[in-house]
C-alpha cells in the first residue's frame, strides 16, 4: 500500500511565485540581449545564426516527449513512496536520454551536415564560421538532452526555488556573453557560438551537481531493464506522436497561409504566434507547479485528493489567463499599437482568434496531466492526434473555396472545441471522475467568472468614445475586476482563506512583526 501523499498549498502558492518570477526577468533579459546580439552581429551573421541552430533543434524534438515521460515517472514513484524504483527511473532515464544524444549527433553529422552544405543558402565567405557555429550547436543540444533528466528531478521533487534560481543564473549569464560580445573583436559569430556553448556547459555541471548532493536517486549507477526502459520509452513515443502532430498542423497552416497570401499574411501571424506564446507561458508556470501534485496524489492511491487538485488547477490556470487574456481580445489594436510600431494587416484577428485557441486547450491541460499520471495516454494521444490533423485539409478546402487568411484559425478554433469534449469523453472515466462533479467545481465555476468579467469591459466599450487613454484605463480596469471576480468566484472557500493568510502573512513579514503573527 504506498504511503499517503498530502498536497502543500503553501508550497504550490510559493513555487508558482517564484516561477513567475523567473519568467519575468527571463523574459525581460531575453528581450535585451536578443536586441543586442542582433544589433552586434548583424542581420546576417545572427540569421545564419539562428537558422543553422535550429536544424539541430528539428533533429532533437523527440527529446520533449521523453522529458515528459520522465517527468511522469519520477513523480509517480515520489508519490508511492519506493526509492528503490525511484533510482531505477531516473537510472533508466539518463540511458535513455544519452541514446537521444547518440542519434542526435549521428544525423547532425551526416543528414544535418548534407542539409547544411548542399541546401542552405549561406554566403561563401561565412561558411566556415556557419561550421563552427552548426558543429557548437549540435554540442550544445547534447548538453542539453542529458542535463533533462535532472532538470525533471527538480521539477518532480518540487524544488522550484532551485529551478528559478538556476535559470536566473543562466539568463544573467547570458547578460555577460553579450558583454563579451562587445568587449572582444574576433569573429563574433564564431565567438558568441563557443561561449554560449560554454555557458551551456557550465549550467550543466550545476545541475548535476546540485541533483546528486540533493537526491540520492541522482547518484547514477549503472542499471537496465528491459520492462521499464520499453514501459518508459512506450510513453515517450506516445507523447512524441502528438507532439509531431502539433508541429505538422501549426506549420502547415503556416504554409497554407504563405502558398494562398503570401509573406506579408505570414509576418501577421507571426506576430500573434509570439504573443500567444507568451501568454501561454504565464499559465504554464502554475501548471509546472502543480503537476508535479497531481502524479504523486494519484500513485499514492489518493483519487479524491487528485479531483480536487485537478478542480483547482482548471479554475486557477483559466482564471489566471482570463486575467490575461480579456484585454488583450478586448483592446487587441491598442495593445498591438503600443507594442509594434507597424501592425501587420490581420494581426488583430489572428491574435484573438488564437487566444481563444489557446484559453480552451488550456483549460484542459490539468485533465491531460492527469490521465499522463494513469501512464495510459495511448487512446488520448491517438484520438486527439487524429483530430488535429484534420484542420489541414479542412483549411486547405476552405482556403480554395475563398476563404480568408481568418478562416483556417475558426476551422482550428472549430476542431478544438470538438476536442474539448473528445478530452472530457476519454480522460474522466480513466481518472474515475464524473462529469458531473468536474462540471459544478470546475466548469462552472469558470463560466460564472467569464460572464461577470465581461460586464466591465463592454460598458467601457459602449458608452465612451475610444482613445489610447481609454484603452488603457479599460486594460486596468479589466485586470483588477478580473482578479477580484476571481478571488470571489473562482475559488473555493478554502482556498479564499488561504490567499487571504498568505497575503497577511507577506504583510506580516514587511512590517517584522513578531514571530507569532507571521
Amino acid at each position: 500500500m504506498p504511503k499517503a501523499y498530502n498536497p502543500d498549498n503553501t508550497r504550490l502558492a510559493r513555487n508558482t511565485v517564484l516561477l513567475y518570477f523567473r519568467m519575468a526577468l527571463m523574459m525581460c533579459i531575453n528581450l535585451y540581449t536578443s536586441r543586442i546580439v542582433l544589433h552586434t552581429l548583424g542581420v546576417e551573421d545572427y540569421g545564419i545564426y539562428n537558422v543553422v541552430g535550429g536544424i539541430v533543434v528539428m533533429l532533437s524534438f523527440v527529446n520533449d516527449s521523453m522529458t515528459a515521460s520522465t517527468q511522469r515517472f519520477l513523480s509517480f514513484e515520489l508519490g508511492s513512496g519506493n526509492k528503490q524504483k525511484l533510482r531505477e527511473v531516473f537510472a533508466t532515464s539518463i540511458n535513455i536520454h544519452f541514446v537521444i544524444s547518440l542519434v542526435i549527433v549521428l544525423l547532425g553529422e551526416t543528414v544535418g551536415l548534407w542539409f547544411l552544405h548542399e541546401k542552405m543558402v549561406i554566403p561563401p565567405e561565412r561558411m566556415y564560421a556557419a561550421e563552427w557555429c552548426y558543429q557548437l550547436s549540435i554540442f550544445t543540444a547534447v548538453l542539453n538532452v542529458l542535463s533533462y533528466p535532472y532538470i525533471s528531478a527538480i521539477i518532480a521533487h518540487e524544488k522550484m526555488s532551485s529551478f528559478a534560481y538556476i535559470a536566473i543564473l543562466d539568463a544573467v549569464l547570458k547578460l555577460l556573453l553579450v558583454y563579451l560580445l562587445l568587449v572582444f573583436d574576433y569573429d563574433r559569430l564564431i565567438f558568441y557560438a563557443i561561449l554560449y556553448a560554454a555557458e551551456k556547459l557550465l549550467i550543466r555541471l550545476i545541475y548535476n551537481i546540485y541533483c546528486v548532493r540533493n537526491f540520492d536517486e541522482c547518484k547514477y549507477r549503472w542499471f537496465f531493464r528491459k520492462d521499464l526502459f520499453k514501459e518508459m520509452a512506450s510513453f515517450a513515443g506516445w507523447k512524441m506522436w502528438g507532439e509531431l502532430a502539433m508541429v505538422f498542423y501549426i506549420q502547415g497552416l503556416d504554409l497554407l497561409l504563405n502558398v494562398f497570401f503570401g509573406p506579408v499574411v505570414n509576418a501577421a501571424r507571426a506576430a500573434a504566434h509570439y504573443a500567444q506564446g507568451a501568454v501561454g507561458n504565464f499559465a504554464s508556470n502554475f501548471q509546472m507547479a502543480i503537476n508535479p501534485q497531481i502524479m504523486k496524489t494519484y500513485a499514492s492511491g489518493q483519487l479524491k485528493k487528485m479531483h480536487q487538485l485537478v478542480f483547482t488547477g482548471t479554475r486557477i490556470t483559466f482564471c489566471m489567463l482570463l486575467i490575461v487574456c480579456l484585454p488583450l481580445l478586448i483592446e487587441t489594436p491598442a495593445v498591438l499599437g503600443l507594442w509594434l510600431k507597424e501592425v501587420p494587416e490581420g494581426s488583430v484577428t489572428f491574435l484573438r482568434l488564437m487566444l481563444v485557441i489557446l484559453m480552451i486547450r488550456q483549460s484542459t491541460s490539468v485533465l491531460v496531466t492527469a490521465v499522463a499520471a494513469t501512464g495510459k495516454i495511448r487512446k488520448y494521444e491517438v484520438t486527439m492526434s487524429i483530430l488535429m490533423l484534420t484542420i489541414l485539409p479542412i483549411s486547405y478546402i476552405v482556403l480554395c473555396l475563398g476563404g480568408a487568411p481568418w478562416s483556417v484559425f475558426v476551422v482550428y478554433l472549430t476542431i478544438v472545441v470538438i476536442g474539448y469534449f473528445t478530452i472530457l469523453y476519454i480522460v474522466l472515466p480513466q481518472i474515475e471522475l464524473s462529469l458531473r462533479e468536474y462540471a459544478r467545481y470546475a466548469v462552472m465555476r469558470c463560466a460564472i467568472v467569464l460572464l461577470l468579467s465581461l460586464i466591465i469591459p463592454f460598458a467601457v466599450v459602449l458608452l465612451i468614445a475610444p482613445g489610447t487613454l481609454i484603452s488603457i484605463l479599460n486594460i486596468l480596469l479589466m485586470v483588477i475586476s478580473t482578479i477580484v471576480i476571481s478571488y470571489i468566484f473562482g475559488l473555493e472557500a478554502q482556498e479564499r482563506t488561504n490567499v487571504k493568510n498568505k497575503v497577511k502573512t507577506i504583510i506580516a513579514k514587511l512590517k517584522n512583526t513578531p514571530k507569532q503573527y507571521r
